[in-house]
């Protein structure tokens, strides 16, 4: 059962950590990359989270 929480808590906070990584990234593209990737900052973060939580 002990064992059980840890590994949860681990997938949760290598979940989070993952997010976080992945959001950072997104908030330092400028409003030029976007605009060459053709891509919304909003858009792109709603993805993340949809992938990474479902």
């Amino acid at each position: 059962m002990f064992d059980n929480l840890v590994a949860r808590a681990r997938a949760s906070l290598a979940k989070r950590r993952n997010y976080n990584r992945l959001v950072a990234e997104i908030e330092n593209l400028s409003s030029r990359d976007l605009a060459d990737l053709r891509a919304d900052r909003s858009e792109m973060l709603y993805q993340v989270h949809k992938q990474i939580y479902g």
